[in-house]
């Protein structure tokens, strides 16, 4: 009861090929293994500007110190 026999293994097989039919498993995995590269290079990308030395906290620091003192010229 525990273990499944060789007959099952094929059926299960076949069921599997009749699903996904020849080729479209290849094509599967190719367009997981695309979208693994675009996360990596989107991650990457996002990292880019800290190795610059350029930082995004001072810009947003700067725009809300510029909007303080027009509110306050006001």
């Amino acid at each position: 009861m525990g273990s499944f026999s060789v007959w099952h293994w094929l059926i299960v097989l076949v069921i599997v090929l009749v699903l996904f039919g020849r080729g479209k498993i290849p094509e599967l995995m190719g367009d997981f293994a695309k979208g693994i590269k675009s996360f990596k290079k989107g991650m990457s990308d996002e990292d880019a500007p800290e190795a610059n030395g350029a930082t995004t906290t001072t810009k947003t620091v700067d725009l809300k110190a510029e909007e303080a003192k027009e509110t306050n010229r006001s």
